[in-house]
C-alpha cells in the first residue's frame, strides 16, 4: 500500500485499536484479579463492551472488503498502537514482539551470549572484561583481546556499533559462534569456538567495606536483585560492617515484589511499606513481616533525580518509618503501577493500573497531562533551569503537600521523594577544559590505552588502597594533558581547577578496565560530596532521624 495513505488509515484505526486495547485489558485484568475496565451495563451513556466489539468487527470487515487498495493490516496495527498508547499516561508502554525479550533481559537477570564486556575503540571491538565462569572465559578469551572476525567474516570498520555487536554475539543458548581474536602476545589471529550460554545480569554492581560502613550500589530491581542484595548484606556484616549505605542513584526501578523483599530486611513487623490504589484496583497495603535480618542496623539511602519507581518505594518506606536517612536530590517522581499484559502475537502492553503511595500517604507520582509525554520528560530540564540541583531553596513546598512520618517528622509530596538532607551538585572543579575532556571522551580513551599497555603491571592488586597509591605514583595527569592536546587544550588555571577531578576519573576508569569493578566505584566517589556526607552521617551515629532534626 502507498505510504501516503497511512496517515488517513491510521487516523481511522486509532479509535479502533484504543477500543481493542481496552477490551484486551479488560479480559486480562479480570484474569489477574484486577476487575473489569468496562461494564456491559454501564449507565453513564458510554459505549459498552458488546457495542464496541460489534463496531470493531464491522469496521474491520469494511476495511477488508470495501477499501480501494489492499491493506497491510499488520503494519498498520504496529504503527497505530504506539500512537494510541502515547495518548495515555507517560509510563504505559507498548512493546513489539521483536523487542520484548531484549526489554525483559535486564530485569529477568540473564541472557544468552558469550560473556564479555566490550568497548569499541578505533572501529575495533575490544574485550574489556570477561565474565567469570562464562563461555568466553572457558574458551580462553582474555581482557585486551580484539575481535576482528565473527564466523570467518571481518568484524571491524566504521559500520561496527554497539547494537550490531550485541545482536551478533548474543544468540540462542547452546548455539556456537566463531571469534577471530587479535592478541598483543600473538602474531597471528587466534580462533575460538564459543558455545553461548546464560549470562547473569547483576543489578548489585558494587559491594565493598569503607571502614565500618558497608556500601551497596543497586542499578535496578531485577528478578535476582534480592538474592544479590541479601548476599551483599551478609558478606559485609561478616567483614565488620556496622551500618549500610544503599546507593540508588540512577536506579530507574523494576519489580515491586523484589523491592518489598529488600526493604523488609530493615523494617519491623507491621511497618507499612507501600500501598497501591487505582480506579479499578482497591487499596492494597503491604506490611513488613518482621523477619528482616537487619532491623536495627543504621541505614542511609542515596537518591537523585534519576531514582524512580521501586527506588522511590524503597526510599519512601525507609523515610516514612523513620528507619534511616535519605540523602541527595529529589527523586524522579514515577509512582504509576504498570502491569504487563502479554498479547497473542508475542508483543506486550505495559498498562498503568494504579498509583503507589508511601506509608505516610504521599503519592510518589509527579503531575502530568495525558498525552503530553514530551512535556513530562522536560521536567528534569525544568528542574535544572530552576536551580533545583544547586539550591534546596529553589524547591517550593506547599503546606497542602505536608505529611508526617511515624515519628512526627514533616515530609512532602508533590512528586518524588524529598531527601532528608539535600546535597547540591558540586561545581567547584568544573571548567570549560573539564567539560571538553568529558564531551570528547578523551579521558576514557586515555584510560583504556594506558590499561591496555600496562596489563601486567595492573594485575594482582589485593586492595583498593594499594592500587590507588600505585596509580597516584604514575604521574597520570601530566601524561593525560599531553595526550589530550590534539583534541582539547586548556589554560594552566583550568587544568589546576579540574586536575584532581580528571585524575580521579582516569584512575577509576583504569581500575574498571583492569577488571576491578568495586575499586572503580571507590575511586569514582573520591570526589563525591553526597557520598562523603552520607558516610559522615553513618560514622557519627546520626542515621536514625528524629522529629527535631526536620
Amino acid at each position: 500500500m502507498k505510504r501516503y495513505l497511512y496517515p488517513l488509515i491510521i487516523s481511522l484505526l486509532l479509535a479502533i485499536f484504543l477500543c481493542v486495547g481496552m477490551l484486551l485489558g479488560e479480559r486480562r485484568a479480570v484474569a489477574n484479579g484486577y476487575g473489569a475496565y468496562m461494564s456491559s451495563d454501564d449507565a453513564s451513556g458510554e459505549m459498552t463492551s458488546d457495542d464496541a466489539s460489534a463496531k470493531l468487527v464491522h469496521l474491520f470487515d469494511l476495511l477488508r472488503d470495501k477499501y480501494v487498495d489492499s491493506l497491510e493490516l499488520k503494519n498498520l496495527v504496529e504503527d497505530a498502537i504506539p500512537t494510541i498508547v502515547e495518548e495515555l499516561d507517560p509510563h504505559s508502554n507498548y512493546i513489539p514482539a521483536q523487542d520484548l525479550s531484549e526489554v525483559n533481559e535486564q530485569l529477568d537477570g540473564s541472557f544468552s551470549g558469550v560473556g564479555i564486556q566490550f568497548n569499541i575503540q578505533q572501529d575495533t571491538v575490544m574485550v574489556i572484561q570477561v565474565i567469570a565462569g562464562g563461555p568466553s572465559e572457558k574458551a580462553g578469551i582474555v581482557p585486551g583481546d580484539r575481535i576482528v572476525t565473527v564466523n570467518d567474516s571481518t568484524f571491524c570498520g566504521k559500520d561496527i556499533n554497539n547494537d550490531r555487536v550485541l545482536k551478533t554475539l548474543r544468540g540462542p543458548k547452546g548455539s556456537t559462534v566463531k571469534l577471530g581474536i587479535k592478541r598483543a602476545s600473538a602474531d597471528e589471529v587466534l580462533h575460538f569456538d564459543i558455545v553461548r550460554n546464560d549470562i547473569p545480569v547483576n543489578s548489585v554492581v558494587a559491594t565493598y567495606l569503607d571502614g565500618t560502613v558497608g556500601y551497596i550500589r543497586i542499578d535496578n530491581f531485577g528478578r535476582n536483585t534480592y538474592q544479590e542484595f541479601f548476599t551483599s548484606l551478609v558478606t559485609l556484616r561478616s567483614q565488620g560492617a556496622e551500618g549500610f549505605l544503599i546507593d540508588l542513584r540512577g536506579n530507574g526501578g523494576g519489580y515491586l515484589e523484589v523491592c518489598i523483599a529488600m526493604v523488609n530486611e530493615f523494617l519491623g513487623r507491621g511497618n507499612l511499606i507501600v500501598y497501591t490504589e487505582g480506579r479499578c484496583q482497591p487499596r492494597s497495603d503491604v506490611y513488613a513481616d518482621g523477619r528482616g535480618n537487619f532491623q536495627s542496623v543504621p541505614v542511609v539511602v542515596l537518591i537523585d533525580e534519576w531514582s524512580a519507581s521501586a527506588s522511590e518505594i524503597f526510599s519512601g518506606a525507609i523515610q516514612d518509618n523513620d528507619r534511616g536517612t535519605i540523602i541527595g536530590h529529589r527523586s524522579f517522581g514515577k509512582g504509576l503501577v504498570q502491569q504487563q499484559f502479554d498479547l497473542d502475537d508475542g508483543s506486550a502492553l505495559r498498562l498503568t493500573i494504579a498509583r503507589y503511595y508511601t506509608p505516610s500517604g504521599r503519592c510518589i507520582q509527579k503531575p502530568y497531562e495525558m498525552g503530553e509525554r514530551d512535556k513530562y520528560l522536560m521536567d528534569l530540564v525544568d528542574r535544572y533551569n530552576h536551580g533545583e540541583f544547586y539550591s534546596k531553596d529553589s524547591i517550593k513546598l506547599a503546606d497542602s503537600l505536608r505529611y508526617q512520618t511515624v515519628g512526627g517528622r514533616a515530609v512532602y509530596a508533590g512528586g518524588g521523594i524529598m531527601p532528608d538532607i539535600f546535597v547540591p551538585t558540586d561545581t567547584s572543579y568544573i571548567s570549560s577544559y573539564y567539560n571538553r575532556c568529558i564531551n570528547t571522551g578523551v579521558i576514557y580513551s586515555f584510560a583504556f590505552q594506558y590499561s591496555d599497555s600496562h596489563r601486567s603491571q595492573l594485575a594482582g592488586f589485593s586492595s583498593f588502597e594499594a592500587m590507588r597509591d600505585y596509580l597516584r605514583s604514575q604521574q597520570l595527569l601530566p601524561k593525560f594533558i599531553e595526550y589530550a592536546k590534539p583534541k582539547v587544550r586548556g589554560t594552566v588555571a583550568q587544568q589546576r581547577r579540574s586536575g584532581e577531578a580528571i585524575e580521579i576519573l582516569i584512575m577509576a576508569y583504569i581500575m574498571r578496565q583492569a577488571g576491578y569493578e568495586n575499586y572503580f566505584y571507590q575511586m569514582f566517589q573520591a570526589n563525591d560530596q553526597t557520598y562523603h556526607q552520607a558516610m559522615e552521617i553513618l560514622r557519627s551515629g546520626k542515621a536514625f532521624p528524629k522529629a527535631e532534626d526536620n
